[in-house]
């Protein structure tokens, strides 16, 4: 490989700009740090604080070797620390904290110094490219896009969100859910993550916000907060249940969700997949009422809350146990993390499986009387 010439940097710049959609400054930056970078490898110490100043009118570059100005008892590493009686010698006003800069021309790099330039002008400008896409997404944080799938990897598929391509962990994935290159599918999109890669666009088909943006879209009623979603608890591919609650009196919540024949909630399993089942059970403020409903369909016969240890004892006849419970905790797990409670399912007695569950205020007003009246006799 030739040696890296300034000049053809310097007329790069432009050319590059214009090609990636970048501002100058940000493509100039780039070209400094390269500069830098390999200055360093040639000429330098790995180290050292070097930072590069492009000329653009003459095609030159200057690299300033920073030391910071300390006590001489203080001097740990003179390759990033001057003395202060040092730095006076070169700057004759230098107190402590000052920075010292020693300046050299640069022409051109060596063979290795070249493709060390040339690694990072490609991969800082990878990262500034995104950094300038991913800008455009910040704002779509917390919605569902249309993608279409272009690699699956063994622990992530890769998504094209039009200029973007973000990435679907495993963990976001729907559990038994299989993705196929060009294939078109909805994504939630989480978040952006930064770390030492450069900016990753994270999405989610797994979690519970994602179904609730479903349901959105197909319950208008939503919008005008007739209804809403008070909490979901979801274990994507399995089982999902959803709290629901109505401000309008007369409004059925479990109804609107559902839609006339089901249609609604069809509508949210045909994009998620028929082998997720949705539970949807009214929310009630109530919270022996809001257990008994969460842990649906299974039927309940008394609830004992423990609001210090935020724990419930559930009791249900034998014959119900298997269904609150549910296959592999699945139902007890979701309606715990539903209702903020843990729930343990115990078998209700013979005397209090005779006992009906209370169905209404009515019921608990006069198994209260009846109480009294055992008590007065």
């Amino acid at each position: 490989m030739e040696d890296l010439n300034i000049k053809q940097l310097t007329l790069a710049v432009r050319t590059i700009a214009d090609e990636k959609n970048l501002p100058e400054e940000t493509v100039m930056d780039v070209i400094e740090q390269a500069i830098a970078a390999a200055w360093r490898r040639d000429n330098g110490e790995r180290d050292q604080n070097v930072r590069a100043e492009l000329n653009m009118v003459d095609g030159t570059a200057k690299v300033f070797v920073q030391r910071e100005v300390v006590e001489e008892d203080d001097l740990v590493n003179d390759l990033t620390e001057i003395s202060l009686e040092d730095a006076q010698k070169i700057k004759p006003d230098a107190k402590l904290e000052d920075v010292i800069e020693d300046e050299f021309d640069v022409v051109s790099f060596g063979r290795v110094a070249a493709q060390t330039a040339k690694q990072v002008v490609l991969q800082r400008l990878r990262e500034a490219e995104r950094e300038v896409v991913l800008a455009e997404f910040e704002d779509k944080i917390g919605t569902v896009v249309t993608g279409i799938v272009q690699r699956v990897e063994p622990r992530v598929v890769r998504v094209e969100l039009g200029k973007a391509t973000g990435i679907l962990p495993g963990s976001e994935q729907i559990q038994g859910e299989f993705y196929s290159p060009g294939q078109r599918i909805k994504v939630f999109i989480k978040d952006i993550e930064r770390d030492n890669r450069g900016p990753q666009l994270i999405l989610s088909r797994g979690n519970e916000q994602f179904i609730e943006f479903l349901f959105r879209q197909e319950v208008p009623e939503m919008e005008t907060g007739a209804v809403e979603i008070k909490g979901i608890a979801r274990e994507a591919g399995r089982r999902t249940k959803l709290a629901v609650t109505s401000t309008v009196p007369g409004v059925d919540p479990v109804g609107t969700f559902v839609g006339g024949h089901g249609t609604r909630v069809n509508a949210v399993m045909n994009e998620i997949g028929d082998q997720e089942k949705i539970d949807i059970i009214t929310f009630d403020e109530n919270l022996d009422t809001y257990i008994r409903n969460a842990l649906s369909p299974a039927e309940v016969v008394k609830v004992e809350i423990d609001k210090d240890e935020q724990r419930a004892k559930v009791f249900v006849t034998e014959d119900q146990q298997s269904i609150a419970i549910g296959r592999g905790g699945q139902n007890v797990r979701l309606a715990s993390r539903l209702t903020g409670y843990e729930l343990d399912i115990e078998t209700a007695t013979a005397k209090q499986a005779e006992k009906k569950p209370k169905k209404n205020i009515e019921d608990d007003l006069f198994s209260a009387i009846e109480g009294q009246n055992e008590e007065d006799k």
